[in-house]
């Protein structure tokens, strides 16, 4: 008989769904839309995850193996900080499972996903003593909006080749005095549109791969309030990074009506479309393998 997999809230799912949250790793995906969620969720199994739950409303129609597969919440994903709310509901539900969290639209890879799972590579990670996975949110963008009027197309995304780059970020507590081993990483989209991006909205990093522990908490900056977690690698050498191709900018710049009429295209010199492969995201230096070859 197979187990329930539709939950009435995410109360519930925790409470009941423990078998569920002892395989990890564990995938938390926000539906925030109805665009390209089956790809989504998809993706995300094909990429290793032994948990895949959609947090979405109570009509999400998925098709019939899906439904034999994933984990579907009724959640409400309009409520501020929905995401950081289910984050770290699912940190004290859980801890020491691994977790990954995105939202519909945007499609985890990893160092050779082609050929290694993600279970191998939180294998590798942890055998590193790492508990975080810092990745880089790659904007994806439709090339032609004249077709694709969302920005959407998994058949035509392109993503910007150069125009990344990383500040410092200062430590508050010290005035003047940066925080050891972290930055703030730019580019895309949101620095190309920065006059459409809220300032606290335009960073690419994310720490979306983490080992939940008691007393971890996601904070409202996509950082974690234990300073480890935030860092880019260990003291010693490089770690392994991921990226998440995402459309939700894209999505959000042409949904929105303050910036939609201001853009009639995204595609510029330096776009180059996606082949959809980690080799390409690490050719352009937007993850690494660190010393996992």
């Amino acid at each position: 008989m197979k187990p329930n997999m539709k939950y009435e809230s995410l109360a519930d799912f925790l409470k009941a769904g423990g078998q569920a949250l002892s395989k990890g790793p564990i995938a938390l995906i926000l539906i925030e839309d109805l665009v390209e969620v089956v790809s989504t969720l998809r993706h995300h199994l094909n990429a290793g995850f032994k948990t895949v739950v959609a947090l979405g409303p109570e009509t999400l129609n998925l098709p019939e193996d899906l439904q034999r597969q994933i984990h579907h919440v009724t959640y409400d994903v309009t409520a501020d900080g929905a995401m950081q709310r289910a984050v770290n509901a699912t940190i004290d539900a859980a801890p020491g499972a691994w977790i990954y969290y995105c939202y519909n639209a945007e499609y985890l890879f990893h160092p050779f996903c082609e050929s290694r799972t993600i279970s191998e590579l939180l294998a590798f990670h942890t055998e590193e003593h790492r508990d975080g996975v810092l990745g880089y949110v790659v904007d994806l963008y439709a090339g032609d909006l004249g077709k694709h009027p969302m920005a959407v197309s998994l058949e035509n995304a392109y993503l910007d080749k150069s125009g990344y780059y990383a500040l410092a970020r200062m430590d508050k507590d010290k005035p003047g005095h940066p925080k050891e081993r972290q930055l703030n990483f730019n580019g895309g989209l949101r620095w190309r549109f920065e006059e459409h991006i809220p300032e606290a909205r335009r960073r690419i990093d994310r720490i979306p791969l983490f080992r939940a522990k008691p007393g971890l908490k996601l904070l409202a900056d996509q950082t974690f309030n234990d300073e480890e977690y935030n860092t880019y690698s260990c003291q010693w050498h490089h770690n392994i990074t991921v990226a998440i191709a995402s459309f939700r900018t894209a999505k959000a710049l042409k949904s929105n009506s303050g910036s939609t009429f201001d853009i009639e295209t995204f595609h510029w010199h330096n776009s180059v479309q996606f082949q959809w492969n980690s080799q390409q995201l690490m050719d352009l230096g937007l993850m690494e393998p660190g010393q996992w070859f």
